[in-house]
This record gives structure tokens, sequence and C-alpha cells, in this order.
């Protein structure tokens, strides 16, 4: 056996392994945010995040590939079609084909479910569903070309190296703009304009969510090397550590001393801020740089999370602050502390330029695609819950489980699916 065929063996078992680390990423997603919300809500965010990974994977398979990385045209959009066909051979990629289809899956993947989190509790579980094929299949691949596929910003030079700005910022403002046109969950914010805290259900739940996130992050950063040997892996996953511990960290002391408490949501979303902050710089950036972009970004999720309470736009589990604020700077700070090219260590404002750029047009693409389409759908279908659905909870009205965590003896097989949840009978 050749030493080629042993490193494309190795690479690909390398990409497979990370694919799978940021697959178990869902579960991740699917703990933190039934933490976060209510229990008769806890079911119908497994649902939704069940949906992302099934109809979003075969959308990006039928679709959203073909868009994102087929053969460039005007640098906007790629040209194949289905996965399976067409030709590839444009792509330089040290992995077959089916393999690098299934890395860039599981990314799509995570795109979709920071939407979720931002409109737990009251969307229209229908209308999810519409929209998690619009993300999938359009929204993420047609930004997604302009970055990773060839499009008119990778041939500026906008450097994003496992997606701050293409996953990240896009997702968290397309969860801005749902969340804004939704509105806020019912009772929310009072009449005269204050605030009230919806506790969350399960914060050990939550916080094993964040631990889940945490270790798939190494997956979706080394593994954007696509290479088993590439030297770079350590120190992406030691700033990748870092930066994620600088988050947590700042938003431990800053609540602690803010607040005279450490507070838990603050904590686990600080980390995640740190994790997002570090994706697009993580192959070019210092470990001091990482850990300044960490704690910033823990405070910068503070900030944002502020700013929510303020305009009276609920996000329930901080899907904007986390993601986009954070994507944002850390794609800013690429060109600041780019080891290549950056401001600061380079002095070249180039880069720094572009990744601005960069991130007016995804941020407004992600926001202005998600409230067209949301509106589209709302044409077709209610995107909003009905006030009694959201009242009694979206697990029994659209699942039909009066509580996710289940004491009760048989029911009678009939009664699953009525209006009416069964009697507990004896057998």
């Amino acid at each position: 056996m050749s030493i080629q065929a042993v490193a494309t063996g190795l690479d690909t078992i390398w990409v497979v392994l990370t694919a799978a680390m940021i697959l178990l990423m869902e579960g991740g997603f699917a703990l933190l945010e039934a933490g976060f919300v209510r229990q008769k809500n806890n079911v119908n965010i497994l649902m939704k995040i069940f949906a992302d990974i099934t109809i979003g994977t075969l959308c990006f398979y039928v679709i959203g590939f073909g868009l994102m990385y087929g053969e460039d045209l005007w640098g906007l959009i790629g040209t194949n079609g289905i996965m399976s066909m067409g030709n590839w051979s444009h792509l330089d990629i040290p992995v077959s084909l089916d393999t690098y289809w299934l890395f860039q899956a599981a990314f799509v993947i995570a795109a979709i479910s920071i939407v979720s989190g931002a409109v737990a509790e009251r969307i229209n579980f229908r209308a999810y569903l519409l929209y998690v094929i619009l993300m999938t299949a359009v929204i993420y691949p047609i930004s997604g070309h302009w970055i990773w596929g060839g499009g008119w910003l990778a041939k500026l030079g906008f450097s994003d190296f496992a997606g701050s700005t293409a996953i990240h910022a896009l997702g968290g403002c397309s969860a801005l703009a749902a969340a804004i046109f939704i509105g806020p969950r019912k009772g929310k914010f009072t009449p005269w304009g204050t605030s009230t805290i919806a506790l969350p259900s399960n914060l050990p739940l939550a916080s094993v969510g964040a631990f889940l996130l945490w270790f798939g992050w190494f997956g979706f950063n080394a593994g954007s090397t696509l290479s088993a040997t590439d030297p770079k892996i350590g120190h992406i996953a030691i700033v990748t550590m870092l930066s994620a511990s600088a988050g947590g960290a700042v938003t431990f002391l800053y609540t602690l001393f803010r607040y005279h408490r450490a507070d838990a949501p603050s904590v686990i979303n600080g980390s995640l801020a740190g994790l997002v902050g570090i994706t697009a710089g993580c192959a070019f950036v210092s470990d001091a740089a990482a850990i300044l972009i960490g704690g910033v970004s823990g405070l910068l999720m503070i900030a944002g999370s502020n700013w929510l309470e303020s305009k009276r736009i609920d996000d329930p589990v901080g899907a904007f602050p986390v993601h986009a604020i954070s994507g944002i700077l850390g794609t800013i700070a690429v060109g600041l502390f780019s080891k290549n090219n950056g401001l600061f260590t380079q002095g070249n404002w180039d880069l720094l330029g572009v990744q601005v750029l960069g991130l007016i047009v995804i941020c407004v693409w992600g926001f202005v695609l998600t409230w067209g389409g949301l509106y589209m759908i709302k044409c077709w279908i209610p995107v909003r819950a009905t006030e009694e659905e959201e009242e009694v909870g979206l697990d029994i009205s659209y699942h039909g489980i009066v509580a996710a965590y289940q004491d009760h003896d048989f029911i009678a097989y009939d009664d699953r699916y009525n209006d009416t949840q069964g009697k507990d009978i004896d057998r």
C-alpha cells in the first residue's frame, strides 16, 4: 500500500469521526434548549432537532450541496444538482466526495438548530418544518457558496476557517429575524414594558447539553482541516479550549461581582460564546488572542442579552447573542489578529475590510431571507402557535405528550392521538 493511500485512509477516518462529533452536537442542542425552556415544551424541542437532522439532511443532499459546492456561476451559486449526480471534479479535497458531503451536512444541521432555540415555545411545528427546508436547501447553501464554495467572497479573500460567519452569524441573524417576526412568548413582557423571567426547567440538562456542544466543537474546528496529518490540529484544539474557557470565566466573574452570584445560564452561554468567537480564526490566531476573543465574546453575549430584553425581543436560549454577536466578533478578530495578514500582526487593513463586508452581507442575507421566508409561510399556514396551544404547551398540542417525564401506567391506545390525554388504566 502506498503512502498516499495510507494518508487518504487516515484523512477519511478523521473527517468521518469529526463529522460524527459535530452530529453529536445535535444532542447538545437538544439538551441545552430543553433545559432552558419550560417542561411543557421539552418534547417539542426534541422533535424540532430531529426535524433538523432528518429533513435538513435530505434537503441538503438533494438541493443544498449542489448550490453550495457546485461549479460556480458568476460567484453567486453552484450549478450542480443532486449530490450523487453531476461532475464534482472541480472540488479540490483530500477525501472522497461522500466523506466531504457528510462533514458539510453536519454543518448545515448545526446552522438550522441555532434558529430552533430562538423560536422555542411558540412556533407552529408545521411552519417550522417548512422553514427547515428553506434554510437547508436555499439560505445556508447559497451564502455558504459565497464563502466556502468558491463564490465572490472567497475570491475577495474572506477568511472563515470553520464557520463563525458561514454558520453562526448567519444562524444567529436568522434567529433574530424569526424571534422578531413571531413575537415574544405570552407573558414574557408586561403591558408596561418590563420583562418577566421564565425559569429554565432543568439547568443540569442544559449544562450537559453545553458540555456535548463543547466536545463536538473540537470536531467542528479541528475537523475543518480535512486532514488527519495537518500540523495545525493541536493548535486549533488548544485555542478552542482557551477561548471557551475564557468566555465562561469572564461571565463567571462578571455575574459574581455584578449580581453577587455566579449565574448558571450566563456561564453556560458565555462558554458557548467563546466557542463561537474562535471558530473563524482557530487556525490563524495565537493563544493569547484566543483568550481575548473568548473573554470579549462572553461580555458581548451578556450585553446582547440585555439589548434583546430592552427591545422586548424574546430569545429563550440566547441564540442571537451567543451565535450572531460572537460570530461577528470572531470574524472581525481574524482581520485583527490573523498571524498571516491581520491588522495588529502585519499592519494589513485589507483583510479586515473584506471581513466586515462579508459580515454585513451574510447577516443581512440571513435576516432578510428568514423574514421573507416566514412571511411566505404565513400566507399558507400560521407561523405561530395559537394562544391555547402555547398555554397548554407544544408537547401536548403537537406531539400528544402531556409531560416529557412520565410516571403513568399504560393508557388506552385509541386515546394517544385524541385532543385529550388518555387516562391511566389498569392492566
